[in-house]
This record gives structure tokens, C-alpha cells and sequence, in this order.
């Protein structure tokens, strides 16, 4: 088994490799370009994050680690692809699963907060692309969905594909801190709320990257929300 960590684990599975999809493994990067390099690997695609393009990546933690991983590849001579994901949809498995199934109620602190989630399934068809196909090598890709939403609309479109009403009540900062610090580390915690208090004062702009580059236009909210009602039922 591969372990960023463990440099000595990678040449194995990068034997034969021509590509490569990565995450961002600050602790482990050096390692990982030096074993690309020396088994032959000629692409690699990054799914790093929109938190590098902040003002001030160095001052958040998320951004700090994907510009560390970013600046490592750009040395290398690794052909690269920077795929750089705004909001996930996904987060709000993190945020709103428990809540939603226990209670059918959403705490948090910034109803009207705009994000624009990009769907898996978009990040994924990306990185295939960049990968397999040629034109995408130096090319930094900022991905969002296809649509600006308040978080209060995100709930609703879940409320709406599980076919249940659910409350959202406004709470303190500190009381979302302290919510989501049950099921996520203090980085994460400060990403996302960064996030969210950005979204009170300016409108996620959606991006067109994902029919550019994968062809077919990015899967709205909704439609996240339509294919994970397992996960909120």
C-alpha cells in the first residue's frame, strides 16, 4: 500500500504509471515528486483549492498546504493540472447530516451566506479529462457550480429531495464553532466558517470550467441533493 508519509511505499505503485491524480499531502510531497520522477510518471493532475487564489493563502491553513503542494509540482518536472474546487457539495454531509436526519433542523450562523457547491461528480470528470486527454498541461482550472446559492436555499433543496420540511435556526459563531468541532479538525472549522462570512459579503460568481473543459454544464445543487437523499433520510 502507497503512504505519502512513507516514500520508501511509492515506487511500487507508481511502477508502469503514466498519470497520476493526487491529493494534497504537504508532509509527503517531496517524496511523492521524487518517486514520479524516478518511476517515469509524465502527468500529474492536483485536486488542490480554490483557497490558494485568497489574497493571503499563507494566513489559511487550507490554502497554505494546497500552495505547498502546488509550488512543489510546479518545480518538478512533472507535467501538472491544478484543479482548484471552491465549496463542496459534499461539505454538507459534515454540516447538516446529523441534524437533518435526528432533528429536520439546520443550526448555523450565516443563513444568507452565498456559495456556489460543485458536485463530485463534476470534480471527477475534470480530473479524468485532464488526465486522459492532451491541452490541459500548466492549466490552474477554478471550479465551482453552476449556480450562486444562500445556504438557507441548499437546505431547502435537500428538504425538497427527501420530501421533508426542514427548520433553519440562526445561531452564534461561537455556537457553529463549537457544532461543527464535533465532527471536524479546528483547520477545517476555520475554513469553513472563513467561508461562509466571505458569502455574506460578496456573490460566489460560478465558473463555466466544468463545460469548457468536460463538456457538459455543471450538476446544480439540487441535483446533489437528489442523489444523496440515502444520506439525509
Amino acid at each position: 500500500m502507497a503512504d505519502l508519509d512513507r516514500p520508501e511505499t511509492l515506487s511500487a505503485a507508481l511502477e508502469d504509471a503514466d498519470s497520476v491524480f493526487l491529493y494534497a499531502r504537504p508532509d509527503g510531497i517531496d517524496g511523492f515528486v521524487a518517486a514520479a520522477e524516478s518511476a517515469g510518471v509524465k502527468r500529474v493532475v492536483l485536486l488542490s483549492s480554490g483557497a490558494v487564489l485568497d489574497e493571503d493563502p499563507d494566513s489559511n491553513p487550507i490554502g497554505r498546504m494546497h500552495v505547498i503542494v502546488e509550488s512543489a509540482i510546479e518545480r518538478s518536472n512533472l507535467e501538472w493540472t491544478f484543479i482548484r474546487p471552491g465549496m463542496f457539495a459534499t461539505n454538507a454531509l459534515w454540516w447538516w447530516q446529523r441534524s437533518i436526519r435526528e432533528e429536520g433542523t439546520v443550526r448555523m450562523p450565516y443563513p444568507e451566506a452565498r456559495t456556489a457547491p460543485v458536485h463530485e461528480q463534476d470534480l471527477a470528470a475534470l480530473a479524468v479529462t485532464a488526465l486522459i486527454e492532451p491541452g490541459h498541461h500548466g492549466h490552474a482550472y477554478a471550479v465551482t457550480g453552476p449556480e450562486s446559492l444562500t445556504l438557507r436555499q441548499q437546505v431547502r433543496h435537500i428538504g425538497v429531495a427527501i420530501d421533508r420540511d426542514i427548520a433553519v435556526e440562526s445561531i452564534s459563531v461561537e455556537e457553529a464553532r463549537t457544532e461543527l468541532g464535533r465532527t471536524l479538525p479546528p483547520p477545517a472549522v476555520d475554513a469553513i466558517m472563513a467561508g461562509w462570512e466571505a458569502g455574506t459579503m460578496a456573490v460566489a460568481e460560478p465558473t463555466p470550467i466544468t463545460r469548457v473543459v468536460a463538456g457538459h454544464r455543471a450538476r446544480t445543487f439540487a441535483r446533489w441533493a437528489a442523489d444523496h437523499v440515502d444520506d439525509f433520510r
